[in-house]
């Protein structure tokens, strides 16, 4: 399928995507990405079809071809005092400041988003995989986010993060168990029970 590259008719539309919703560790990471308004690229995707490579891969193009980009987080903390929907919120409205170049529009994967000031946005369920600039914040997220799982993972290498980046896995919650969570785990989630259901976006 072939993604599109605008949705919005305004030139500086941004996709906005998260990584690490549904994990029991870590921060939920946003990115938001201005894409050319005609850009093209015959990979480019939602990033859970791509291998590891292809996202690192895809991650250099997007550096070098994105009019603007930005990656933000909000912490395991921040999760816990105002609930993961919010700090969603908070890690995208956080991605979005950060962008070099004011966006005139906002495209959002998933089907809600708290408004960020007086720009126009549409929430597009799977969105991830039918627009680039959604797909492209999705690989920047994605790569982010299981590169600092992955640092992590050298100080707390029992809970495996960096092979389920912080996900509901059946070692990671035996370890959990074994270990007892640290300080980078989501004290709101339980997380000794069967693995949480995925949110839908």
């Amino acid at each position: 399928m072939t993604l599109i590259s605008n949705h919005s008719g305004y030139t500086w539309e941004a996709g906005v995507d998260e990584a690490g919703r549904g994990c029991l560790a870590g921060p939920v990471v946003a990115a938001a990405v201005i894409l050319p308004a005609d850009y093209k690229h015959d990979l480019l995707t939602d990033s859970k079809q791509l291998s590891k490579k292809q996202r690192e891969l895809l991650r250099e193009d997007i550096y070098r071809d994105a009019v603007a980009w930005s990656v933000a987080e909000a912490t395991p903390a921040e999760i816990d005092a105002i609930n993961i929907l919010q700090a969603t919120f908070l890690a995208m409205h956080r991605a979005v400041e950060r962008l070099s170049l004011a966006p005139e529009y906002l495209l959002i994967d998933g089907n809600r988003f708290k408004p960020y000031g007086e720009i126009p946005h549409t929430c597009m369920v799977k969105g991830d995989g039918k627009y680039l600039s959604i797909a492209a914040a999705s690989v920047l997220a994605k790569t982010h986010r299981d590169d600092l799982m992955s640092e992590l993972a050298k100080e707390y290498a029992f809970y495996g993060w960096d092979q389920n980046a912080g996900y509901p896995t059946k070692k990671h919650r035996e370890a959990i168990a074994a270990h007892g969570a640290c300080l980078h785990h989501r004290q709101s989630f339980t997380l000794l029970a069967e693995p949480l259901p995925l949110f839908e976006s």
